[in-house]
């Protein structure tokens, strides 16, 4: 079944998971991950994106589940990815993500203790 993204201007236009491959790729220009880790992940993120049964899915909700995809591989490819996403333009945004970072620390902390 076909999905279709909305976007935040409202356009509408047909998903291509390339897209999602695209930008993980750009993200992770020159870090320790490979194209076979990241076409994992993709194909993790349409799973996702088909189980919520909707023929259309928003351009947020795929940026969220890219970034969430990006922490788990990458803290580098997050932190490129979620600059540019996030836009922090507003100091309130900025404090956001650094707190999101502080969140991935931990978690990467908590991994290691175990």
């Amino acid at each position: 079944r076909e999905m279709t993204v909305l976007k935040s201007g409202g356009r509408k236009q047909p998903f291509e998971r390339d897209k999602i491959i695209r930008s993980m790729q750009i993200a992770l220009r020159k870090r320790p991950v490979t194209l076979e880790q990241i076409e994992k992940s993709a194909n993790s993120i349409v799973r996702q994106l088909e189980t919520m049964g909707e023929p259309e899915v928003t351009s947020q909700q795929i940026g969220e589940l890219v970034m969430k995809a990006l922490a788990r591989m990458d803290a580098i490819g997050y932190v490129r990815f979620a600059s540019v996403y996030k836009d922090f333009c507003k100091p309130e945004d900025f404090n956001e993500f650094l707190e999101e970072l502080q969140d991935i620390r931990q978690e990467k902390q908590r991994e290691a203790a175990e």
